[in-house]
């Protein structure tokens, strides 16, 4: 059996720098095992890995999608307990350079959400869901 759990999310960075300083004014804490060459942030659940794009292409070992202009065709999520937080937590992001894409608003299932992109155009929805419920780490249990 093949555990059903997602422990790492890595994404390609082009400018691992710049990438890692916009995570780090969010005052998330790196992973002592971070170095020079990739950054790991700890999350409630799921490890965040910015790894350099050429060097991911080299470790998988098959030629990836050159980056463009465009958004990425992934969504990674922030899920809060309070409906307040998406608001607030959007306005941090607005005032550490992070670019908001949807300004948060009450979504027709019940919810509120925002969406943002960090630096290099990875986006980011900001949820809350009145029936999802967190462990004592702030890892979702119920969605």
């Amino acid at each position: 059996m093949i555990p059903q759990r997602i422990s790492l999310v890595t994404l390609g960075a082009e400018d691992l720098p710049k990438l890692r300083a916009f995570y780090q004014s969010l005052e998330w804490e790196e992973a002592d095992f971070s170095s020079d060459t990739y950054a790991v942030f700890k999350t409630a659940g799921v490890m965040l890995t910015l790894f350099p794009h050429e060097e991911l292409e080299k470790d998988a070992g098959v030629p990836l999608a050159k980056p463009t202009e465009g958004y990425k065709p992934v969504t990674l999520a922030i899920n809060v307990e309070e409906k307040d937080e998406v608001d607030r937590i959007i306005d941090t992001i607005r005032s550490k350079g992070g670019t908001i894409l949807r300004e948060p608003s009450d979504a027709f299932w019940g919810g509120r959400t925002s969406y943002f992109a960090d630096p290099e155009k990875n986006l980011w929805e900001v949820a809350w869901n009145p029936s999802s419920t967190f462990d004592e780490r702030g890892a979702m249990l119920t969605f």
